[in-house]
């Protein structure tokens, strides 16, 4: 059984920035790839970025290529999300996903753990 716990979350106004963390225990972290999801009001939980287990490899939505940057740290047992240049449309409640083996697609069927979710709302 893995363990998720984000932190992070807050309100910022549009243009400004955020990291999320999300710490991990339960399982060898290095075994895990990791994901960041996320659920705005009313709508369902997509895909943000996914990252591999050793850290040599990233996905991103297009939706925020080139403004969230997901990265992580096996020694602390934690997986960030930097987000920069925050829109209001990226309000939601993010969640940290975790899932055994190298496969570290966007579908969330393939996540096998979650954390409870941490809030993210940008004002305009």
């Amino acid at each position: 059984q893995v363990q998720l716990v984000e932190s992070g979350g807050g309100l910022v106004q549009a243009g400004g920035s955020l990291r999320l963390s999300c710490a991990a225990s339960g399982r060898t972290f290095s075994s895990l790839s990791m994901g960041w999801f996320r659920q705005a009001p009313g709508k369902g939980r997509e895909f943000v970025a996914s990252i591999r287990r050793s850290g040599s490899f990233t996905r991103y939505d297009d939706s925020v290529k080139g403004r969230f940057t997901i990265s992580r740290d096996n020694a602390k047992n934690t997986v960030y999300l930097q987000m920069n240049i925050l829109k209001p449309e990226d309000t939601a409640v993010y969640y940290c996903a975790a899932k055994e083996g190298l496969g570290y697609g966007p579908q969330e069927s393939l996540y096998d753990y979650w954390g409870q979710g941490t809030q993210v709302t940008v004002s305009s």
